[in-house]
């Protein structure tokens, strides 16, 4: 039966891995929705034949749980195959399956259809109405088979990934991954990052002598940088602006943000203050990544 109004999800067990088929009409959300899973920690494919499934489900136990999107344009679907395929993997132990259906009002449909001037899978040379139609149709009895139904019609996107996180993300939210970066002002901006602070007004281990040739992870930079008395309003409110923004942009639907550190030689002011802000990030529960460009590019990692 059908679940259309919110209620607590069942915890899976330990041990459990979880394969969820999404699927519905064409334009109602099914893209998305692999999105919102993938960024919860599933492996998300999209229109795989379903005759490959069993096989791709073969593996370890604690493998990673799947989202599989299935629509009229797999090239085996049938109505029949899909509900035969659910019934089968269902009876396997250490597998959850359940089919979440994303359904939608016609004549939102045929707006969305109409605004991205796209052919309906089922009418490439009529009208989207008549491909509505019959996409409803044939997807009628796998709708009544549906474990979570969510109606996307007066949904946005952000809505409808809430609504997708509460069934399937962990503690309803999807993870948010930060990562925290130094880099040089001589060598510019790095690319596609978030957040960028300049410390280039801290003082300076350059020009200590015994310091110039380390960098900001080592302890005695790091020492005579928070030695100056800004260093520490200044980490603090840097700290107090991210506590305030990545919530938000985790409730945005963000999944990756960049903060970055830059000062003049990308070495030590930045590289101190990533190192510090990084840290405190990750003892605030957020998963955190962090990255020294021009000490990378000293030091290349080998491939």
């Amino acid at each position: 039966m059908p679940i259309d109004t919110p209620v607590p999800p069942q915890p899976v067990p330990a041990g459990i891995r979880r394969l969820v088929l999404v699927t519905g009409p064409s334009g109602a959300g099914r893209s998305s929705a692999l999105n919102v899973l993938e960024d919860a920690g599933f492996e998300a494919i999209d229109n795989l034949p379903l005759r490959l499934l069993p096989a791709l489900l073969e593996g370890p136990v604690n493998a990673r749980s799947v989202a599989l999107g299935i629509d009229a344009r797999n090239r085996d679907f049938s109505t029949n195959a899909v509900l035969d395929l659910i019934g089968r993997l269902s009876t396997r132990s250490g597998l959850a399956v359940e089919l979440l259906y994303l359904d939608c009002a016609d004549d939102v449909l045929l707006r969305r259809f109409s605004e991205t001037r796209r052919r309906h899978p089922l009418a490439p040379e009529d009208r989207p109405a008549q491909g509505i139609t019959r996409e409803k149709e044939l997807l009628g009895p796998i709708r009544a088979r549906a474990d979570v139904l969510i109606d996307t019609t007066g949904l946005n996107i952000h809505q409808m990934r809430e609504e997708v996180e509460q069934w399937f993300a962990p503690q309803g939210r999807h993870h948010l991954a930060v990562s925290v970066q130094s880099f040089s002002y001589k060598r510019g901006l790095p690319r596609s990052v978030d957040t960028v602070h300049d410390c280039r007004f801290l003082r300076n281990p350059y020009w200590d002598p015994d310091l110039r040739s380390r960098n900001g992870t080592d302890a005695d930079v790091a020492a005579y940088v928070r030695e100056d008395a800004r260093f520490a309003p200044f980490a603090q409110k840097v700290f107090e602006l991210s506590e305030l923004l990545l919530p938000a942009y985790r409730d945005e639907g963000k999944s990756y943000i960049a903060i970055a550190f830059g000062c003049t030689g990308g070495q030590h002011r930045s590289v101190t203050l990533a190192e510090e802000h990084a840290l405190r990030l990750a003892d605030a529960g957020w998963q955190v990544s962090i990255r020294h460009r021009e000490l990378d590019r000293q030091h290349p990692t080998e491939v």
